[in-house]
């Protein structure tokens, strides 16, 4: 195990006695983890995060892509807000659902920030771990031209799947759901212009994420509040 105190183990360790490991610890999903959670989670709440914005600006070398051909995925980015789900896991699983989010998220030695961030729910605050990036990351792209991001959706693909599959996956999740996110939806009209997507298209694997994450998550939550956008003021990077 690595003594830097910035390592993936050294990084869970810190979380786990954060947490404590004591009651339920709540999770925030805000691009893939809403489509594809892979964890039983025993409520799940919309939630606002402040501060912070999702931002498609993360090189993925593994899953959406290669070292040849690097994809791009969300990042929780400094700066803006963003609309997106918490997912509480019982105390009794909490471990062993942890481990497997880890092994997941911090794949390739751990590139994400991983840190508990306040997230505003129906039912009042909650602290819950989310992944963010930092913009001295070498995994930070900056900022794209569309022509850049439309040569990436056209050629990335990772062991998950093509970044093209995973941008769509997103779009979908956050519209069946409510959630309005001018930038993913700017992002998809480029694609369709392009000729990369039909108009209308839905994933089927998203249709499919969507009906197993409502039977995994047995959500407890009666929020009538009016869905909004990821109202995203990102900082130039």
């Amino acid at each position: 195990m690595s003594d830097c105190p910035h390592a993936p183990a050294a990084r869970l360790a810190l979380l786990r006695a954060q947490w404590g490991g004591r009651g339920d610890l709540w999770v925030f999903g805000y691009a893939s983890l809403i489509w594809r959670p892979e964890f039983e989670a025993a409520e799940h709440r919309p939630a606002l995060v402040r501060g912070w914005h999702r931002a498609l600006r993360m090189r993925s070398q593994i899953n959406r892509g290669t070292p040849q051909q690097p994809g791009l995925v969300f990042a929780l980015m400094a700066g803006g807000a963003c609309r997106g789900f918490v997912y509480r896991m019982r105390p009794e699983t909490a471990e062993a659902e942890l481990e497997r989010l880890w092994d997941r998220e911090m794949v390739g030695g751990g590139i994400y920030d991983p840190r508990f961030l306040p997230c505003e729910t129906p039912q009042g605050t909650v602290p819950a771990l989310a992944f963010t990036l930092s913009r001295r990351s070498e995994h930070y792209t900056g900022r794209l031209c569309d022509e850049e991001v439309l040569a990436i959706l056209r050629h990335a693909r990772g062991r998950y799947g093509t970044t093209l599959q995973y941008l769509a996956e997103t779009a979908c999740a956050l519209r069946e759901r409510g959630v309005r996110d001018r930038e993913i939806e700017r992002l998809m009209r480029v694609a369709v212009n392009a000729g990369l997507v039909r108009p209308g298209d839905q994933p089927a694997a998203a249709r499919r994420s969507g009906r197993r994450s409502e039977s995994r998550s047995s959500s407890v939550s009666t929020s009538t509040s009016t869905p909004s956008s990821s109202t995203s003021t990102p900082t130039a990077g």
